[in-house]
């Protein structure tokens, strides 16, 4: 039987960019303030909720950007937009999520939201390139 640690090690594998994968997977805890937050986001995060089966990733990946959305937690978004493509969602799908925030988080968080969905997808290489 596989461990709820091994299963959100999996998820983060597959979902995140390599170098965060493995800066959680490690639980790094060298950093000189609050090194410990990498084994909190693992523990309490990963290993305690994505790994349930009542949401498939995917469905899970938009509510959280829809959180984060609403959180106005840009660093977090940057993470999560590229997440959600791993985890199957379409950019159109994420763009529905930008837009549909804009009734509930407001348009200044939404407009926020685009502009990072955009900057971080294109950086993972998600992003369409631009018609000449």
């Amino acid at each position: 039987m596989t461990s709820s640690r091994e299963n959100a090690l999996n998820i983060i594998t597959n979902m995140l960019a390599p170098k965060l994968s493995e800066s959680m997977k490690t639980a790094d805890s060298s950093a000189l303030f609050a090194g410990q937050i990498g084994e909190l986001a693992l523990s309490n995060v990963f290993e305690k909720l994505w790994v349930r089966d009542a949401l498939d990733l995917r469905t899970r990946s938009l509510v959280t950007l829809g959180i984060l959305i609403a959180l106005r937690a840009t660093d977090e978004m940057s993470v999560h937009f590229p997440a959600a493509v791993r985890n199957g969602a379409t950019l159109e799908e994420i763009a529905e999520v930008i837009l549909h925030a804009t009734g509930y988080a407001g348009f200044p968080a939404a407009n926020t939201a685009r502009s990072i969905a955009e900057e971080s997808l294109r950086e993972a290489g998600m992003f369409p390139s631009e018609q000449n």
